[in-house]
């Protein structure tokens, strides 16, 4: 097979972001249509969302493992192929046990491909020799607004939702066909030194990253669960104006992301990190403090503009920290995605009834403040570097 150059591998694993994006975004924009289909209530479509986040850490977890002996590309292409069975699975009825451990199998997966897709974005970034993970995070965002139109399309012809998840479970099939073969080659030995004392020499390169993707999540997970329901319930918006709090969100998230990549060479990565940071505060902050429904979705696009840089900032981080250790590492940060994910819509949804969704957003705010001081820490960032073979 001849060689594949680093910038065809990085337009692949920017299809592997644009599957992942596309099959979540369909999945959760289909969930209506599941409540009908299956016949459940919310309640278990809570349970069941809250396993796919637990299970989505196992994922993550595995695939480091499967990294760690075979290579990361393998870990992809497996992960893709899960979450295209799973995706697969949803798209007709079944009982309520075995629907529940189809999303349990497509959590599993959507962990592998999270933590694999950034192993994968730093080693062909380190292929390049320039900065491209914030262009290969847009791919996500892109493909995750398709799928909403995608889905919407679907459901106003009468195709049905089970066609746009169908359309997503196969591009993430064939994703994970190609790269199989044409991913990112090669496997990082997990070195002695890594693993000295505890594994010391790593930890700091995990807590400050793994915080910033901690609280990016949280910000991110807070506005996309919440901003609909906080502006149709508590600013009274119309049924048709309530999503496009976060159709604003997302559009910013999409347009940092396509910029990232020439600004952080040339500004730095902590003063960049620093701003981001301040964005997502300012933005939750415009929330609470002015509750009308023009501020709150200005801000939740300035937040939208600090989640989408600072993700794909933490990761190559960390890779770049890293560097013969980085799948390893990588899959310990990525952990910190579903502590964000699970506290923004968790504890901003329990908040509700006690204090109201706009007092809700102090929690990001809170998470922001608490950040900062590690975004300063970056630069100090270093590890052992481990042979990789």
């Amino acid at each position: 097979m001849a060689d594949v150059s680093a910038g065809t591998r990085a337009r692949l694993i920017g299809a592997g972001y644009a599957a992942q994006g596309l099959g979540y975004a369909a999945v959760v924009t289909a969930l209506p249509t599941f409540k009908d289909r299956q016949g459940i209530d919310d309640t278990f479509v809570s349970v069941i969302l809250l396993l796919v986040v637990l299970a989505a850490a196992g994922g993550s977890v595995l695939a480091d493992q499967v990294a760690a002996r075979w290579g990361s590309r393998y870990a992809l292409s497996s992960g893709l192929f899960l979450v295209g069975a799973g995706l697969a699975g949803t798209t007709f009825w079944s009982p309520n046990a075995v629907f529940a451990a189809i999303f349990l199998a497509y959590g599993v997966g959507l962990g592998a491909v999270d933590a694999s897709l950034s192993m994968q974005g730093v080693l062909v970034q380190a292929q390049l020799g320039r900065s491209v993970m914030s262009r290969l995070f847009a791919a996500y965002t892109a493909a995750a607004i398709a799928a909403a139109l995608l889905m919407s399309g679907a459901l106003e012809t009468g195709a049905g939702a089970s066609v746009a998840v169908g359309v997503a479970a196969i591009f993430a099939v064939l994703v994970g066909l190609v790269g199989w073969r044409s991913f990112v080659p090669g496997r990082t030995e997990r070195s002695s030194v890594v693993h000295a004392e505890g594994g010391r020499a790593v930890r700091p390169i995990v807590l400050i990253c793994g915080m910033l993707i901690f609280t990016a999540f949280l910000v991110d997970s807070a506005i996309s669960t919440w901003s609909s329901v906080y502006l149709h319930d508590s600013l009274s918006a119309a049924a048709s104006v309530a999503p496009l709090g976060y159709a604003a969100y997302q559009g910013a998230v999409l347009v940092s992301r396509l910029v990232a990549d020439h600004v952080v060479p040339r500004a730095g990565r902590v003063p960049v990190a620093i701003g981001a940071l301040v964005a997502c505060g300012i933005g939750c902050a415009l929330v609470v403090t002015l509750p009308v429904l023009g501020a709150a979705m200005a801000g939740f696009t300035i937040a939208g503009i600090g989640v989408g840089v600072l993700v794909p900032l933490a990761f190559s981080a960390a890779g770049e920290a890293a560097q013969g250790s980085s799948d390893e590492v990588i899959a310990k940060v990525n952990l910190f995605n579903y502590g964000g994910a699970l506290l923004g819509a968790v504890l901003l949804g329990a908040l509700s009834e006690p204090i109201g969704l706009r007092w809700a957003f102090l929690i990001p705010v809170v998470a922001v403040i608490a950040t900062l001081p590690l975004a300063r820490r970056l630069r100090n960032l270093t590890a052992p570097q481990p042979a990789v073979s």
